[in-house]
C-alpha cells in the first residue's frame, strides 16, 4: 500500500515541476518583452490644462558660472515641450522662453520679489513652473579621467490665479545622471556630449511630470 502511494505521488510531483517550469518560461518571456517595450505613465500634475504658463529656471551663481548656457537651454527646451504636449490656450497660452529670459535678465532682483509680481511681469500668467537647479556637475571633483554627470533640482508649480499664489501647488525633487555607468572618459565622450545628454534627461524628467507619456519599463534615467 505504501509503494502504491509513492507511485501515485510521482505524477503529481512531476506535474508540479512542469507547471513551475512553465511559469518560469512565461515569466522569462514577459521580462524579455518588457526590456524592449514601454508603458504609459500618468502626469503627476494636471493643473496646466487650459491655463497660461511660464517656465522660470533658477540656479545659483556657481552653477551658472560653470554651466553658463544651462538656464537658457532648460528654459527653452522645457517651455517648448510643455507648449506642445499640454492643453494650453491657442492664443497667448504660454510665454516664449526668449521673453522669459529677457525679463529675468532685465530684472536681476526678480527672485526676491513675490511670485505674483513675477507673474504680472511675465504677462499675467496663471501658472509659473518654477525649477531650481540645486546641483550640476559633469564629474566628481578631482577626477578628470571619468565622466560622472548629475543634475538635480526641484520642480514646483505656483497657481497664481488662486487664493494662495505664493504657495507651491505641486513640488517634486528630481535627479538624473549620465553616463550612468563607470568607464567613460574624455576619450570616449566629449564634454559637450555629456552636458547635452544630461540636460536632455533633466528636460524629460521635469516635463514628464506635467503630461501623460510613455516610459520604458526599465528606464535608463
Amino acid at each position: 500500500m505504501k509503494r502504491l502511494s509513492c507511485l501515485l505521488a510521482l505524477p503529481i510531483a512531476a506535474l508540479s515541476l512542469c507547471t513551475l517550469s512553465g511559469c518560469q518560461l512565461v515569466g522569462g518571456a514577459l521580462e524579455n518583452v518588457r526590456r524592449d517595450s514601454s508603458h504609459e505613465v500618468k502626469a503627476e500634475y494636471r493643473g496646466l490644462e487650459g491655463k497660461t504658463f511660464a517656465v522660470v529656471i533658477a540656479a545659483d551663481r556657481y552653477i551658472q558660472s560653470d554651466h553658463p548656457l544651462l538656464v537658457d537651454y532648460l528654459t527653452t527646451k522645457i517651455t517648448d515641450r510643455l507648449a506642445q504636449r499640454t492643453n494650453t490656450p491657442v492664443a497667448g497660452g504660454y510665454i516664449p522662453a526668449v521673453d522669459v529670459l529677457r525679463y529675468l535678465y532685465d530684472n536681476p532682483g526678480w527672485s526676491s520679489k513675490p511670485k505674483a509680481e513675477l507673474a504680472r511681469g511675465l504677462g499675467g500668467v496663471d501658472r509659473i513652473i518654477y525649477i531650481e537647479i540645486t546641483d550640476c556637475q559633469l564629474r566628481e571633483p578631482g577626477n578628470q579621467y571619468e565622466w560622472d554627470g548629475v543634475t538635480s533640482g526641484t520642480v514646483a508649480v505656483l497657481e497664481i490665479d488662486t487664493n494662495l499664489p505664493e504657495e507651491y501647488a505641486f513640488q517634486k525633487n528630481i535627479s538624473v545622471a549620465f553616463p550612468g555607468k563607470k568607464g567613460f572618459g574624455p576619450d570616449d565622450l566629449s564634454q559637450n556630449a555629456v552636458a547635452t545628454a544630461l540636460a536632455l534627461r533633466f528636460v524629460d524628467r521635469a516635463s514628464w511630470l506635467m503630461y501623460d507619456h510613455q516610459e520604458m519599463y526599465y528606464p535608463e534615467y
